[in-house]
């Protein structure tokens, strides 16, 4: 299944905010990057589509995990932290955060990208809340998972350490493993088979 199929699907677990849903999903998919932004400027994802890719591979993550460990949590909580906890990679409506670098030099050493200097400042967790609350009603769990879901790796995100909500947690497990282990195809368990979480992302 392609990425952009799954992505499509997954939209489909949203019912009781569908409409904002669907108006925020519209905008995005017409008045930004979100289809074909990259996830970073030279290492993770940094490709055309990287940033959707990554996305839906932390919803998948997250709902397996869910399932596993948090099932009272809605699938639908999960679709929407798990696929806009870095919508601010977006930049704004008609401002794309990532440009494609020009200097060539650059290119060589892959940093494919460039940040957009019209882009105003801000943290990237920030920015997705604020692009996600314009349009969709969060609850106090999802707005605390969007805002500090890189964990303790952010020296700001310390104001609610151990003090986390489940499904900020579930998030940062979600985005860590996708990101440094299913996007690097890591081994697990020194076993040499390739990649043996195809169990779990399936």
């Amino acid at each position: 299944m392609t990425t952009l199929s799954r992505y499509n699907e997954l939209k489909t677990y949203v019912s009781d905010r569908k409409e904002p849903f669907d108006e925020f999903i519209s905008m995005l998919e017409y008045e930004t990057s979100w289809l074909t932004s990259p996830a970073s400027t030279r290492f993770h994802l940094s490709e055309e589509g990287g940033l959707l890719k990554h996305s839906v591979g932390v919803t998948e993550h997250l709902l397996k995990f869910r399932q596993e460990f948090a099932p009272a949590i809605s699938e639908e909580s999960c679709v929407i932290v798990g696929l806009f906890h870095d919508i601010g990679k977006v930049g704004m409506p008609g401002t794309p955060l990532y440009l494609p670098n020009d200097k060539e030099w650059e290119v060589r050493k892959g940093i494919r990208y460039r940040y957009n200097p019209e882009v105003v400042p801000m943290g990237l967790a920030l920015r997705s809340l604020y692009l996600v609350t314009k349009y969709l009603p969060l609850s106090s769990a999802e707005a605390q998972a969007i805002a500090y879901h890189d964990g303790q790796y952010i020296d700001e995100n310390r104001i609610v350490a151990h003090r986390e909500e489940p499904l900020t947690l579930l998030l940062h497990w979600a985005d860590y493993w996708t990101a440094h282990v299913y996007e690097e195809r890591r081994v697990l368990g020194g076993d040499s088979n390739y990649y043996q979480l195809q169990r779990i992302a399936s």
